[in-house]
């Protein structure tokens, strides 16, 4: 069975207020070719399709358009669920009078939740996909007060869809959620209200042959290789500069074990970090990417960012490299003798700020002007 696992596309996305809407139509683009060119059993997308519950009709138009292209060029099953940033009841009206031999779709939580049931060779592999959910929607659902955390959201519904699997199917599943020992980024929204634990153990997915997970966005396994974030196919924010974005090619064999391969996305647009003098950044390549500007001019430039925008429009963001830098606590260790020695206090004080000792000049300046202190004060 092969697998083409992705996740967290969120549609309609701005980044710094820059619209994405052409870099993630070369990404859809990418994945419907992958499922024809890699032949693909099952597209599965773990949740946060949408950037937003109200998405705007661009980004929706833009993923109807996607769907229609995969059902009407491949023979791939689509599994599909909704994540912490989508609306629920928006996916699971996608549900709605499709073909259930070959779409899984699931907004909201459910208390018996089926499988998509999928054959090749070796017998029948199980997709069951599993929302996100609150944990107050999620009471109701299941009508249990004791939960009170997503973990205990996701425990129920492990069980509730291993109740429906057949005997002897090998089982996937498909869910959205932070898993500990796993590593986040700055763009992901929490999954639990302030205060909260939002992080699920990787020991509730035992027994299962591949857990397809959305909601953190590098790409990554947590423990062992069959649990896993395909990540998000952009980046959404410096911290991930540098991230390789890619989808899961994932294959079960007979026996269960399934083997991952990452499949590099290419990107109309990248995101970088440049550093440098205002001078030379100017005199550089043009380029459309996403910039993050560090500038290690020691004075501030006029108009820094409106001139760095003519060679690099989707310039976001600009700091000096001195403002960047952690400030260094360190003990002042003054004898007496300094302490009762004006000249030395001040000096000691002007090494501690600029990181470097008195220049002859100001040596002599501050010289002269404490021994004018003391003159005054002594005609006093």
């Amino acid at each position: 069975m092969r697998i083409l696992h992705t996740a967290d596309l969120h549609l309609g996305r701005q980044f710094n207020g820059i619209p994405l809407d052409d870099d993630h139509a070369a990404i859809l683009d990418q994945i419907a070719r992958a499922v024809v060119d890699l032949r693909i059993d099952a597209l599965v997308i773990a949740g946060d399709i949408f950037d937003r519950a109200a998405p705007p009709a661009t980004a929706v138009r833009q993923f109807n358009a996607f769907l229609s292209r995969v059902a009407s060029e491949t023979n791939a099953a689509v599994v599909m669920i909704a994540g912490n940033h989508d609306s629920g009841d928006r996916i699971a009206s996608m549900s709605i009078m499709t073909d259930t031999r070959r779409a899984l779709i699931r907004g909201v939580v459910c208390a018996d939740e089926k499988p998509l049931l999928l054959s090749d060779k070796h017998g029948v592999v199980a997709f069951s996909g599993l929302p996100f959910s609150h944990e107050y929607a999620a009471r109701e659902c299941f009508t249990d007060e004791t939960m009170r955390a997503p973990e205990d959201v996701l425990v129920a519904q492990i069980a509730s869809a291993r109740r429906n699997v057949p005997d002897n199917a090998r089982r996937v599943i498909v869910a959205h959620a932070f898993v500990s020992g796993a590593r986040g980024s700055e763009s992901e929204r929490p999954l639990a209200r302030a205060g909260g634990v939002e992080m699920a153990r990787p020991e509730i997915f035992d027994c299962l042959h591949y857990v397809a997970l959305g909601h953190l966005h590098r790409p990554q396994s947590v423990g062992v290789s069959h649990i896993r974030y395909s990540g998000s196919p952009l980046a959404f924010g410096f911290d991930e500069v540098d991230v390789a974005k890619s989808m899961s090619l994932v294959e079960i064999d007979g026996a269960g074990h399934a083997t991952v391969e990452a499949i590099p996305f290419e990107h109309l647009r990248g995101v970088r970090t440049l550093r440098g003098k205002h001078a030379e950044l100017l005199l550089a390549k043009p380029s459309s990417d996403f910039i993050k500007v560090v500038l290690t001019d020691d004075v501030p430039v006029i108009d820094g960012m409106k001139r760095l925008r003519v060679v690099f429009p989707n310039a976001c963001e600009l700091v000096y490299e001195r403002n960047e830098r952690p400030h260094e606590i360190r003990p002042i260790n003054g004898t007496g003798k300094k302490m009762t020695d004006p000249l030395a206090v001040v000096g000691e004080f002007v090494e501690l700020v600029k990181d470097e000792r008195m220049t002859e000049g100001e040596y002599n300046v501050i010289a002269s002007a404490l021994h004018d202190i003391r003159s005054g004060e002594g005609a006093a």
